[in-house]
């Protein structure tokens, strides 16, 4: 936790009970949670927060970089504590987000730049699939 502080600190935002409790859910799971998903999870532990509060809370974290919002075209955003650049893949059956991790695509932002006229300050990447679990139960 102590790397939420520092950045909050060093960006002089405020760091409310209700940041930390959306930051801790999302540090502990791997899932990658819509903001109804969050709210419900922590409700129970801060009864008063309304889901406009998580909504908050999230893009105050994405905006300094603490977690990755995610846009998988479902009509809403998932989030990710994993904020290192990496490309996620979603099953088509089920809906589950996993992070692909091993694979770098450092000489694509080059190649993009070289084949257009942009400087490629990042990217991101989605792949989309069966998951095991849905391919088991086909």
């Amino acid at each position: 936790m102590n790397d939420i502080s520092t950045i909050f600190k060093e960006k002089k935002l405020k760091l409310t009970p209700q940041r930390i409790a959306v930051y801790k859910y999302l540090k502990s799971t791997h899932e990658h949670p819509s903001a109804e998903t969050i709210y419900k999870a922590i409700q129970s532990d801060y009864p008063t927060m309304s889901l406009a509060t998580v909504y908050k809370a999230l893009k105050t974290l994405a905006e300094v970089h603490l977690i990755q919002e995610l846009n998988v075209g479902e009509g809403n955003f998932r989030y990710d504590a994993n904020s290192s650049s990496h490309p996620h893949i979603q099953c088509l059956s089920c809906g589950k987000v996993d992070d692909i991790m091993g694979i770098t695509f450092d000489n694509l932002n080059k190649d993009v730049s070289s084949h257009t006229d942009y400087d490629v300050i990042s990217n991101k990447l989605y792949f989309y699939g069966i998951c095991k679990d849905c391919k088991d139960k086909a």
